[in-house]
């Protein structure tokens, strides 16, 4: 059982869900389907998935038939694909719950069909080409065999090919771009060629679909810009981050020149000074590779990360600055008060913001909270004295 820190929290702005959502919309003639995998990328699945669906989105898109279930059982109706399975797996409580399943070879096609064939029902799946990822989708080789047993297996109504797709290397990438919109209109046409006949075809992902209308077919799927990342760091879409991470200062002290600060004093202060200590570590998504860079804001200035950051806390350089116990400090958010923001902290950890958002532990509780919304909780009242 995980508790949750009284001192830190996460606020998910479901707004600028909302306006992302819209954003994505209103820049294609396509369907929208909202990615909502990892619990909507840290976010909170349930709730993003509402919001999504309420600003413009139809459909929904998971990893694994578990995070379909989780949709269904918080109340959500809308078409959800599932995309990363085993042949080996059950799928018919996904089934008997309307989830569409991702196919990507001719041994899971054969495990839905047989799924579907002991509830009576019919599975509707999206066949997955392989156009250049190769990682998830059949090879040009094998798609040819996929699409003929689909085609055989629609004949029995145990399986309905609703949907063909395929994953983009880099939408950033114009070439790279062009390349696979030819291999997966060929793709598509080889399955015609079978006899299949699918109502919906889908390739692009944040930053296609709002930079490559080539690639928006009937359906298109954003995943990171929901969350209010730009998906091309070339381009300002417009989009609104969704996530303040938000602490409490729990201790400040006043050191001399030549203290060094956390593990192995990779941080020694070239003046007198204050530290202020943050209730926030790795454990709870800080990224441990960002020390040396990071910064964070307290009282609308940021400052700087003093030595390693630790498993629960790391510690702030305030200088001559007189920062308080119960001070709040933000570690990340949308950027709109000059706070660092979640490409800030991936650029200091060298990695990207997706891993940023979805790294934040389940001791930093989410508060789901819409604009001029006040909420008084724990956090507010746990320093108030």
């Amino acid at each position: 059982m995980v508790i949750a820190s009284p001192h830190a929290r996460a606020d998910v702005h479901l707004d600028a869900i909302a306006h992302n959502t819209a954003l994505f919309a209103a820049a294609t003639n396509a369907a929208v389907m909202a990615v909502v995998k990892a619990d909507g990328f840290g976010h909170g699945a349930v709730p993003v998935a509402r919001a999504a669906l309420a600003a413009g989105a139809s459909w929904l898109g998971v990893t694994t038939c578990a995070e379909a279930l989780h949709l269904r059982a918080g109340g959500i109706t809308a078409p959800i694909l599932s995309w990363l399975h085993s042949p080996l797996e059950d799928y018919g409580a996904a089934l008997r719950s309307t989830v569409d399943l991702s196919v990507s070879s001719r041994e899971h096609l054969r495990a839905v069909a047989v799924s579907a064939a002991r509830q009576g029902i019919t599975a509707e799946v999206h066949l997955k080409a392989d156009t250049g990822l190769h990682r998830g989708g059949a090879r040009p080789e094998e798609w040819r065999k996929l699409v003929r047993l689909a085609r055989d297996l629609e004949t029995t109504r145990h399986v309905r090919v609703r949907a063909v797709w395929s994953h983009l290397v880099s939408a950033t990438d114009p070439a790279a771009t062009r390349l696979q919109v030819q291999l997966f209109d060929d793709a598509v046409e080889i399955a015609q060629d079978a006899g299949l006949r699918p109502e919906l075809r889908h390739l692009a992902n944040s930053a296609a679909a709002l930079g490559a209308p080539r690639t928006h077919y009937e359906l298109v799927r954003p995943g990171i810009g929901l969350y209010g990342v730009e998906p091309d760091p070339r381009h300002a879409f417009g989009l609104r981050g969704a996530m303040t991470l938000r602490a409490r200062l729990i201790l400040v002290k006043r050191v001399p020149a030549g203290s060094g600060v956390s593990y192995d004093h990779d941080y020694v202060t070239d003046r007198d000074t204050t530290l202020a200590l943050v209730p926030l570590g790795y454990a709870d998504g800080v990224p441990w590779a960002a020390a040396r860079h990071a910064e964070v804001s307290i009282g609308g200035r940021r400052y700087p990360v003093a030595g390693r950051i630790a498993m629960d806390q790391f510690v702030v350089d305030a200088g001559d600055d007189n920062p308080r116990v119960g001070d709040e400090v933000i570690v990340f958010g949308p950027g709109d008060d000059g706070e660092p923001t979640v490409a800030d902290w991936a650029s200091w950890a060298n990695t990207v913001p997706h891993e940023v958002i979805t790294g934040i532990g389940p001791r930093v509780a989410r508060h789901h909270v819409h604009a001029h919304t006040h909420q008084s909780d724990e956090y507010e009242e746990s320093l108030r004295v």
